[in-house]
């Protein structure tokens, strides 16, 4: 399989230029390289149409990602709003022009040279896309792409009174971790009575996604948008059943464990009872912080990434001399953290909301191994490759948390054993959380006339199931479901949660592996990188000697290590 190398430009993210796309010009210059493709009367006049299409391609989703960036930056400019709704908009019909150009690939007389240069992989993302994509449908994308940005805007435009402040929900949540318990019950309570003014807006928004969803799997000719989901999220190798059972691991071996450190986070703050605003504070003397501010974080990853490696050295030198990071929070700024990549200027790009706790540190490294992976893998021309499919994605960023623990001092001084144990219990409660997101979403698409009432219903039944110790001291919003309708994912990118929990199992054994011999893990974690999307979940799970999360006894396994390791913390001296 070919690579195609191409240096990355060096030049400000201020500096890329944005164009809106001329649909109709792409349109006619697409549909003529489809037919000269369709028309090749020999391999290598085929091979070159086929980079030319790919170039196209890339310039399409170039302008899209500069354009992404900038709206979510800013949510409140005008220009980017309106053309966000141009891609909302125009977006499936490219990926109308490009399935056509899917259809006449796999029908090519050329196939066996194609896969020989490419990869079979390719072949079969192709055949996946075919069955989750067609214009028949695309009224329903349209509308999909129109309600989850309407989320995203009507979380950003929150406006939350708190103490003489006007917040949002990223700066907020400094206070929903305070080490006094006033301030964060209080806190908690501000942030959901958001929620709950608008729960009506979120839950009509989400029932008309869910119809949607479903009407359009349906016009694709699958039973429901579940298997549509798992089609479009690239699952070609496990299915719903084997996640079931893989859930059912978690429930098994994980949901004790974790109930277990919840119980010694009680005893530890001295509470008679655990409330769900006491969850993410984990010591009476208040969780480990970092001890400088966002510009300090940077220069010191700067010298984390430089001694870590040297692709790590380059990568993160590239990222900060370009701009290509965004990470405080501010007004009419998107919630949430992503990193994503402008291919036309060979640059990553990540996105945070930084708000003075552990957790911009944890996004941080978790964002920047999205961005180090994609960094490691642009020789790929072909888009497809570019990133794995999202379980796969995971294990990149979940494992780079880990491959930093070395350098945490530099964050957290005397606190960072603290932390360190912070962030190992706070990811296995975690696993919980994701798979209850996961349960919930299949039951949902399972039961697409559910009322919202009923929804709420199955969220507090599945949440007593994954988090027996959760409760709530009285708010009525969250004792009656509503807990749900903060995750981003569930609307804007449905079935993706459990990629998190599958990377995160993965993530553990390189955890175990580095701490036994950097130098192999290193060394498997870089190759994975390297390898982008160009291979399936469960080949690249091979590929980096990791077990598969869904082999009988993975969890257990993963869990005994985790076992071990916490039994030899003293966690009552933080």
């Amino acid at each position: 399989m070919q690579h195609f190398f191409k240096s990355t430009v060096c030049m400000k993210f201020q500096q890329f230029e944005y164009r809106r796309p001329d649909m109709e010009a792409i349109t006619a210059v697409f549909e003529k390289l489809l037919r000269q493709f369709e028309q090749a009367t020999d391999w290598a006049t085929q091979d070159q149409i086929f980079d030319q299409l790919n170039e196209l391609r890339g310039e399409f989703d170039s302008m899209w990602n500069i354009c992404y960036i900038r709206h979510s930056v800013n949510t409140q400019d005008p220009f980017y709003t309106q053309e966000n709704d141009f891609f909302n908009f125009e977006k499936p019909n490219f990926n109308a022009l490009v399935n056509r150009f899917y259809k006449k690939m796999l029908r090519s007389p050329y196939r066996d040279q194609l896969e020989e240069k490419w990869g079979r992989h390719l072949f079969v993302l192709a055949e996946l896309s075919l069955k989750s994509f067609d214009p028949v449908a695309l009224e329903e994308m349209q509308e999909e792409n129109r309600l989850s940005s309407e989320y995203m805007k009507l979380k950003a435009k929150a406006q939350i009174e708190f103490r003489g402040e006007t917040l949002n929900l990223s700066s907020i949540i400094k206070h929903e971790l305070a080490q006094e318990r006033d301030t964060r019950s209080t806190a908690s309570r501000a942030k959901w009575g958001f929620f709950a003014e608008h729960q009506a807006e979120i839950e009509e928004l989400f029932d008309q996604l869910v119809k949607v969803r479903h009407r359009m799997a349906q016009k694709l000719g699958f039973k429901n948008f579940i298997e549509l989901a798992y089609a479009r999220l690239s699952r070609s190798d496990y299915d719903a059943e084997m996640v079931a059972a893989y859930r059912e691991q978690i429930r098994t071996h994980l949901v004790p464990l974790a109930s277990e450190l919840y119980e010694r986070q009680r005893r530890r703050l001295g509470l008679e009872r655990l409330f769900q605003y006491d969850e993410e504070v984990r010591f009476l003397s208040g969780n480990a912080k970092p001890k400088g501010d966002t510009a300090w974080i940077i220069g010191n990853a700067q010298q984390m990434y430089a001694e870590l490696s040297p692709e790590t050295h380059a990568f993160f030198t590239l990222l900060r001399e370009n701009d290509l990071m965004d990470l405080e929070a501010k007004p009419g700024k998107a919630t949430g953290g992503y990193c994503t990549y402008v291919s036309k200027y060979q640059a990553p790009y990540i996105f945070s909301n930084f708000n003075g706790t552990s957790g911009d540190v944890e996004v941080l490294t978790h964002e920047a191994g999205h961005a180090f992976q994609v960094f490691s893998s642009r020789h790929f021309s072909m888009n497809e490759y570019l990133w794995p499919s999202y379980e796969s994605a995971e294990i990149h960023s979940m494992s780079m948390e880990f491959f930093t623990w070395k350098w945490m001092h530099l964050f957290f001084g005397e606190e960072t054993e603290k932390f360190k144990f912070s962030h190992v219990s706070g990811a296995i409660s975690f696993l919980p959380y994701g798979v209850a997101i996961d349960e919930f979403q299949h039951r949902v698409y399972e039961n697409p006339d559910l009322t919202p009432a009923q929804r709420n219903a199955v969220w507090k039944e599945i949440e007593q199931k994954y988090l027996p110790h959760r409760a709530y001291d009285n708010n009525p919003f969250l004792e009656n479901g509503g807990f749900w309708q903060r995750q981003n994912h569930i609307f804007a990118a449905p079935f993706y949660y459990i990629d998190y929990t599958l990377a995160q199992v993965c993530a553990f054994q390189f955890w175990k592996r580095d701490l036994e011999d950097h130098a192999s893990a290193w060394q498997d974690y870089l190759r994975l990188c390297e390898t982008g999307g160009s291979r399936s979940f469960l080949e690249l799970v091979r590929m980096a000697h990791l077990r598969s999360p869904f082999e009988p006894g993975c969890v257990e396994s993963v869990v005994n290590t985790i076992r071990q390791w916490l039994a030899q913390v003293d966690d009552t001296v933080f």
